[in-house]
């Protein structure tokens, strides 16, 4: 298939769209991230599609590293019936939209891998339909208005098998290295395709 391009600038984030392809997509909560923090990442990487492997590591993993320390402020996301709602967010586009990998479910943000399908509408509507169905689920649930999700969401293609172990290995990991649990395996906000586990 003929891959096409599509260049997003939104706000902040450059985003580098193209019809096929594995995708890595961080989506956190509002004001998840201290704006200076956000503007010293920014300024770090003027486009995140364009870092090579190593470059594209150190960045997300500063970026991740200020979403962890976070955790205490904003924890909605750990509560059972608004995870519910995410995972079935991330469920229902999968053999649509795309193959659903893997992810993972943080209290204030979430990771998920896919793989686009033919025929797919685009990673921004996808990610529109994802974030606006979710909040205004979990905005319900919780009895509450507003902004729920940051508007621009971290994404990135993965370009090979070491770049896609890497990805898998850290989404699966994210709540033992955030020191919420000693296993992997024991996070019930956690998914993973049987043939993409890696650890």
């Amino acid at each position: 298939m003929k891959r096409t391009t599509e260049n997003i600038r939104r706000r902040n984030l450059p985003h580098l769209y193209f019809n096929d392809g594995i995708y890595f997509i961080t989506a956190r909560l509002a004001n998840t991230i201290p704006l200076e923090k956000l503007k010293q990442l920014h300024i770090q990487s003027s486009n995140i599609n364009s870092l090579n492997f190593a470059k594209f590591k150190n960045h997300f993993l500063q970026y991740d590293a200020f979403l962890d320390k976070s955790l205490e402020g904003r924890s909605i996301l750990k509560k059972t019936d608004c995870s519910a709602v995410i995972k079935q967010c991330l469920h229902y586009p999968d053999g649509k939209e795309y193959k659903l990998i893997c992810f993972t479910i943080m209290p204030n943000h979430f990771h998920f891998v896919i793989e686009l399908l033919k025929n797919n509408k685009g990673i921004s509507k996808i990610m529109q339909s994802i974030k606006g169905i979710s909040a205004l689920r979990i905005n319900k649930l919780l009895n509450k208005t507003g902004k729920f999700w940051q508007d621009e969401s971290y994404d990135r293609l993965i370009r090979d098998d070491i770049e896609f172990y890497f990805v898998v290995r850290y989404i699966l990991l994210n709540p033992v290295k955030a020191g919420l649990i000693d296993d992997w395996r024991k996070w019930e906000h956690t998914y993973c395709h049987p043939q993409h586990i890696l650890i």
